[in-house]
């Protein structure tokens, strides 16, 4: 399978009682955005992590996109505690509207 940048990527969300994440698998890698819930409407990211096998894939972007897309699709809003995640709703204005302010 051949990954275009940030495109079609085989993202699962696996969601728990109060924490979640986004996973994507590949040749026995696995990236990851974890988050916690912080009430019914509040989702704190609070990690991202890329093992080198994806690196510059644009892997990390697509689990960020994807947690604020779904986000947006059942009313919560977000706190990107996690750098990257943060960083990348910086660059992305048209994500900032599920930010919690």
């Amino acid at each position: 399978m051949d990954i275009a940048k940030g495109q079609d990527l085989p993202i699962e969300r696996e969601e728990g009682e109060s924490k979640g994440r986004y996973v994507m698998r590949r040749d026995g890698a696995t990236a990851e955005l974890t988050y916690s819930r912080a009430g019914a409407r509040m989702i704190i990211i609070d990690h991202t992590g890329v093992p080198d096998a994806f690196r510059g894939l644009g892997v990390g972007e697509a689990l960020v996109r994807r947690a604020i897309e779904d986000a947006r699709a059942e009313g919560r809003t977000v706190i990107p505690l996690c750098p990257f995640a943060k960083a990348q709703i910086e660059r992305h204005h048209e994500w900032q509207d599920v930010l919690q302010r």
